[in-house]
């Protein structure tokens, strides 16, 4: 049996709950819904990389990659990505900033994606991402 990893990368805050930012087991590494916070500055709530969609999709996409990183994984190896907005609205920019950010990492092939409107984040808040990786 493999065991099941935890996964909390350096950039990230400890979670306030019994749970991961990351798991890993075996070839599967499932990275939970990240936001858009910044690095994390010890002693200091987390904090947003500021108020616009852009800055904090962004923002959320390294999040998600310094997971993927953590567990031994690039953007190549995402099966899945789930991308939860706060505002109907949003969903043309954010398309645009999303393929403009994959076209720079040089992504192979598109991984699997699903964008849905959500209304639960904290205050301030406009997107959170997780993904499915499946390493070689």
């Amino acid at each position: 049996m493999t065991e099941k990893t935890a996964l909390t990368p350096a950039t990230h805050t400890t979670p306030p709950a019994k749970f991961s930012h990351g798991v890993k087991k075996g070839n599967i590494l499932q990275v939970a819904g990240q936001v858009g916070f910044l690095p994390a500055v010890e002693g200091q709530a987390p904090t947003p990389a500021g108020p616009t969609l852009r800055e904090q999709t962004l923002q959320t996409l390294a999040n998600v990659r310094a997971i993927l990183e953590e567990g031994g994984a690039t953007w190549d190896d995402a099966m899945m990505i789930r991308v939860y907005l706060t505002d109907v609205d949003h969903f043309a920019e954010m398309n645009a900033i999303y393929n403009a950010y994959f076209e720079e990492q040089g992504l192979k092939e598109a991984p699997a994606a699903r964008t849905t409107v959500y209304v639960g984040l904290p205050k301030g808040l406009l997107i959170e991402i997780d993904a499915l990786a499946v390493l070689n």
